[in-house]
């Protein structure tokens, strides 16, 4: 399998405004939004927890 091209994002996109409609899109893009960023800031809070136990251990 390759990439997806143009038509394949087509039809997702149609098949994902039949099943949410119009509406619903706008509330489930905010909810991803805020769980791409709490998984940033949960990663970001983690890497500087072990950068900070590599310098005690030094």
């Amino acid at each position: 399998m390759g990439r997806m091209g143009p038509t394949e994002w087509i039809v997702i996109l149609i098949v994902v405004l039949l099943l949410f409609g119009g509406k619903k899109i706008p509330e489930l893009m905010k909810g991803l939004g805020a769980g791409v960023k709490e998984f940033k800031d949960a990663s970001k809070t983690e890497n500087q927890a072990t950068s900070k136990k590599e310098e005690e251990t030094k």
